[in-house]
């Protein structure tokens, strides 16, 4: 772990970029508004307008779908000539610097360095590998042979086998610990297996997002350097969720999101999906899900559209991706919802969801709970466990299992991911101390 009185110059420079594309952020629009000020407002409230015909296009159908794009590209373009069109561009540059601050802050402020117990390198790891994961990753970070040289032990998922019996299996041959190499569904089950003998597990980010390695601290970029942890690692005990009695090692959704999951096209064309899906399930006049659940003061909740079920309290700020977790050993579900009132609130839960700031918005409710009861009238519920869909019979029943897993992460790994920066001027005293540091 690096001294943090003397900072690398990467985050030196990180610092340096983040404060003046900050600077940037509020001097350029003052300067604009004491020039030019009623083409700026204009071009804030067309900007405006074709956001929330945007969103009212993509929960219609029909002519309302068609006049809402028609007034979206009107908006626009009107914004576009403005007599000074420089009013607009402003707003998307001003944008793009508050994207570049906050990237730039997140390298400069680096997250804690990993914390846990040192062991020695595994005597018979097992390392379970899915090549279909993420566009076929297994195959091409040449995990298998980066396994070997390792002296780990590759096992390759077929199409025809059951990937706890692999597990199982490599249990029954000796193991001493185990690995998965694919999305977090597969993490899940292997860790599971893993769990319940007892055994260290060690995470290989080769799915599409890998949100429970991002958690983890790991370099979800260097694939193959999360097989170090096989070797000397930092072993430390995490949570794991329970849903019924299939475990979970990140979320839960239940609602509109789940059922978008659900379709069969999602993976492949997701933006398509929703658009096609969201005017059945958020558009004018539909009911939300029939979601019964109660409230950390015991008083029924009212109707939510859509439900997270977290291992860990997640920092929600826009619901693609779910956001981090400071940590994977509180103990405790999370819980968010969104209950969105279709004559007044979509508009809003569009502009949060796109400034990245979901917790503003006025139907948004975050707690946290060792278990978490869900009833329905439906026979059958959608929910997608670690972003694959299933259907559940209700009552839907979730735990946290506090401590129940053995992890292993390289020792240059860094800790858990960092879910928020500081913030107010929490934000810019530590990026000065970073820049000046000495």
């Amino acid at each position: 772990m690096r001294d943090a009185r003397r900072p690398s110059w990467r985050r030196r420079i990180a610092a340096a970029v983040a404060l003046l594309a900050l600077v940037a952020v509020v001097v350029l629009p003052v300067v604009a508004l004491l020039d030019q000020p009623w083409q700026l407002v204009a071009a804030v409230a067309l900007f405006a307008l074709t956001v929330m015909a945007a969103w009212a296009a993509l929960v219609r159908r029909g002519v309302g779908r068609v006049l809402a794009a028609c007034v979206a590209v009107l908006a626009l373009v009107a914004a576009v000539l403005l007599p000074d069109a420089w009013s607009f561009v402003l707003l998307v540059v001003v944008a793009g610097l508050a994207v570049l601050s906050t990237a730039a802050a997140r390298v400069a402020i680096e997250p804690a360095g990993v914390r846990g117990l040192l062991v020695p390198p595994a005597r018979h790891g097992v390392l379970l590998m899915n090549p279909w994961s993420g566009g076929g990753k297994v195959a091409r970070f040449a995990l298998e042979a980066e396994a070997r040289r390792r002296g780990v032990v590759p096992v390759l998922l077929r199409r025809s086998d059951d990937l706890r019996e692999l597990a199982e299996q490599a249990v029954r041959d000796g193991a001493d610990v185990l690995g998965m190499a694919g999305g977090d569904g597969s993490q899940a089950l292997v860790a599971d297996v893993a769990r319940r003998h007892g055994l260290p597990f060690v995470c290989v980010p080769a799915g599409t997002r890998n949100h429970f390695a991002l958690d983890l601290g790991l370099d979800r970029d260097d694939v193959a350097g999360a097989l170090d942890a096989f070797g000397a690692a930092v072993e430390r005990r995490i949570d794991l969720a329970l849903i019924g009695d299939r475990v979970f090692v990140n979320n839960a959704s239940l609602g509109v999101y789940a059922a978008v999951v659900r379709s069969g096209e999602y993976r492949s064309a997701k933006l398509g999906t929703a658009a096609r899906l969201l005017p059945d399930l958020l558009g004018p006049g539909k009911e939300p899900p029939d979601l019964r659940f109660t409230m950390p003061d015991g008083r029924r909740a009212p109707a939510a559209d859509v439900v997270l079920v977290s291992n860990g309290a997640y920092r929600l700020d826009r619901l693609d991706g779910f956001g981090t977790r400071v940590g994977l050993d509180g103990g405790v579900l999370g819980v968010v919802t969104l209950s969105v009132d279709r004559a007044r609130d979509l508009p809003a839960l569009f502009a949060a969801e796109a400034a990245g700031r979901l917790g503003g918005f006025r139907g948004y409710r975050a707690w946290t709970v060792p278990r978490f009861d869900v009833g329905s009238a439906e026979p059958l519920v959608d929910v997608g466990i670690d972003g694959e869909a299933v259907r559940l019979a209700p009552p839907l029943v979730f735990r946290s299992l506090p401590g129940a897993l053995r992890v292993r992460v390289p020792r240059t790994a860094h800790g858990t991911a960092s879910a928020s920066l500081p913030e107010g001027w929490g934000f810019v005293t530590v990026l000065a101390r970073i820049l000046l540091a000495r």
